[in-house]
């Protein structure tokens, strides 16, 4: 749940148009959470792509309409989705600067697209930065976003209620802490697959079949997830619970302390954070600086 108090109401998306600018897997994701939902009407979207191939999956999968034409799958929209890469932003930004209904909420899943460079390229002001993460495409990710100062409380539980498709969702009130989300829960799930490659292929290295070893692993990995949110304790206090006092947990973890297993990860965040503000530099910069 987000830090806003506004109560959700389906009412608050249920009618309205949807425009998706740069239909992807994570656009995709979204449409699907809302039409599952009854949250939205197939007859009420419209998806832009510029591959011919693409469209006609969406067109056949989902029921939608489809448009290579980024001005045309926004106009008349309450609601638009932008889920572009970082890199064609500032094109898709000019083609739609003079396209977007006065009135329609933006919200924009673009890494590194900071609210002011949204709102300055697209002439609009009530603009959404959100930052989900790939669990999201089956309805369990997590999606942290900050609000422009001029959303009113109806744009927020719209907002809330088209992200809540993903799963939760969190709003803040310092965007500074969406930048930092995306190395955090936005990459998260990356070095989550990383560790469960290697403590599968650990497994196979000890003598598991390959298919017992990820269903093993995949079983551990959610089963400890699960037991961490639903414990009031500090995972700290978990890990002490299993490590007995010469024990094999212990030795475990002398190895993964000596291979410096904390800070290959702290360090990892950093990279992913320092990628992040190097996006939003260049999105800042304009495309005539380099």
């Amino acid at each position: 749940m987000g830090e806003s108090d506004t109560p959700l109401s389906a009412a608050d998306l249920r009618g309205k148009r949807l425009g998706v600018v740069g239909a992807g897997t994570m656009a995709e994701a979204i449409v699907v959470g809302l039409l599952d939902r009854g949250l939205v009407a197939a007859g009420n979207v419209v998806c832009s792509h510029p591959r011919a191939a693409r469209r006609e999956v969406l067109e056949s999968a989902l029921q939608v309409s489809t448009t290579a034409d980024n001005a045309a799958a926004v106009s008349g929209s309450n609601v638009v989705l932008i889920a572009v890469k970082p890199q064609v932003l500032p094109a898709v930004m000019l083609q739609l600067g003079g396209a977007l209904p006065a009135e329609a909420l933006v919200i924009s899943i673009v890494a590194g697209a900071s609210s002011s460079v949204l709102s300055k390229g697209m002439r609009h002001e009530a603009v959404v930065r959100a930052m989900p993460n790939t669990p999201a495409q089956i309805g369990s990710g997590i999606t942290v976003w900050y609000g422009s100062p001029t959303l009113n409380p109806k744009a927020i539980a719209t907002t809330r209620i088209l992200l809540s498709a993903l799963g939760d969702e969190l709003q803040v009130q310092d965007e500074a802490l969406v930048t930092m989300a995306t190395a955090v829960s936005g990459t998260g799930p990356t070095y989550t697959f990383m560790f469960l490659e290697s403590l599968i292929d650990a497994a196979v290295h000890l003598g598991f079949p390959r298919h017992l070893a990820r269903r093993l692993v995949l079983a551990t990995v959610a089963g400890s997830a699960e037991f961490a949110a639903r414990s009031e304790r500090h995972v700290a206090e978990l890990r002490d619970m299993v490590t007995s006092p010469g024990g094999t947990s212990a030795a475990a973890l002398s190895e993964l302390e000596r291979g410096g297993f904390r800070s290959v990860i702290s360090d990892a965040v950093w990279a992913s954070y320092r990628r992040t503000l190097e996006l939003e530099a260049k999105l800042e910069a304009g495309p005539g600086d380099k």
